[in-house]
């Protein structure tokens, strides 16, 4: 069974800009690639004295490194990066968006946006009246640390991605194969192998695979263990008569550009704005999201995302459509490979 993938990347940014100097001396960008950027933003937050954030931007090929102290400018800049001075430290904003999480109300999604230096907290349409007054009025709360954004659907969760797989009652599509106890099994969204006992590669075929431990909420994650000889390469449907193989697992990263694979909409690329995103579904909240632009809609639960030949998270939920666009959110693979003992092949 060929299976769908899709990649995430990370793109922070500060909300004020430091403009670097025009003279001769003023220290001048280096040309990144994500990989060289990613490894360079772990230096540089992890010396300046408080970490703000970072992101890579794809398009300028440069990594942008957020502080809160002039001090830093100068060596994130004599290092090859922008530097952008704001207000917020990561851990500030960490903090905001835990209590905002412990207040959580269905409808609503918060990430830390790097970007912006902000907690955004992304309200969909039940979120009116009454509760978007307590909204306000919690935001409003954080001191300017916190922006309300408004999505014109309703967060569920998606029911496909991938490959499709069938059960009694639903369909998802299948995330990434891996190997488990050393035989082989894939992974998808914990609301579908919770849900779904066993899978079948056709509405009503033979079961090929039963489904095993998961989380879903707190998590989205799931695995099924293959019951038969059913043949599982690993690689993503690009829908296109050719595949993606995938050769590990990695973090998402903000900015980065990724690709989703699902049975319901095939294949759509888009970008990571966040990550470790907290989402309110109606059957509760799950932590530790990867959020994107990336579209989906029923019937992508469980699918890839991927970047390049790194698998990076299966389709959980979101908003919109492929036609007016919205939000997607993603489980992380490392978090699933890491909580059911998996592997990829």
């Amino acid at each position: 069974m060929a299976i769908a993938g899709a990649g995430v990347a990370a793109l922070v940014a500060g909300s004020l800009t430091w403009s670097a100097s025009a003279s001769e001396d003023a220290p001048s960008l280096k040309s990144l690639s994500s990989a060289s950027a990613s490894k360079l933003a772990s230096q540089l937050t992890s010396d300046i004295k408080a970490d703000a954030g970072s992101y890579y931007d794809a398009k300028a090929k440069k990594l942008v490194v957020n502080v809160t102290d002039a001090a830093d400018k100068q060596q994130v800049e004599a290092a090859g990066a922008e530097a952008k001075v704001v207000k917020h430290t990561m851990a500030k904003l960490a903090s905001v968006k835990d209590t905002l999480t412990k207040n959580d109300m269905t409808g609503t999604a918060r990430a830390v946006d790097v970007k912006s230096n902000k907690v955004v907290i992304t309200a969909d349409q039940t979120v009116k009246g009454e509760k978007l007054a307590k909204l306000k009025k919690q935001a409003k709360a954080q001191g300017g640390a916190v922006e309300i954004k408004r999505s014109e659907g309703k967060f569920t969760t998606k029911i496909a991605g991938g490959d499709a797989i069938h059960g009694d009652g639903g369909r998802c599509s299948l995330g990434f194969n891996v190997t488990l106890d050393g035989k082989p099994a894939f992974l998808s969204a914990g609301h579908c192998t919770t849900a779904i006992a066993s899978w079948s590669e056709s509405e009503g075929g033979p079961v090929i695979a039963e489904s095993g431990d998961g989380e879903f909420p707190g998590a989205d994650y799931g695995i099924a263990t293959y019951t038969g000889d059913t043949e599982h390469p690993s690689e993503v449907n690009l829908y296109d008569g050719s595949t993606q193989e995938i050769t590990g697992a990695a973090e998402a990263e903000v900015g980065q550009e990724v690709t989703r694979s699902g049975s319901t909409t095939q294949v759509h690329d888009g970008t990571v704005t966040a990550v470790d995103a907290s989402v309110s579904y109606p059957e509760g909240t799950v932590n530790g999201l990867i959020q994107t632009d990336v579209c989906a809609e029923p019937g992508d639960s469980g699918g890839s995302l991927f970047a390049g030949d790194k698998a990076l998270g299966m389709t959980s939920g979101g908003s919109g459509d492929c036609s007016a666009g919205g939000e997607t959110f993603f489980q992380p693979v490392t978090t699933a490979l890491e909580a059911t003992g998996a592997q990829l092949p």
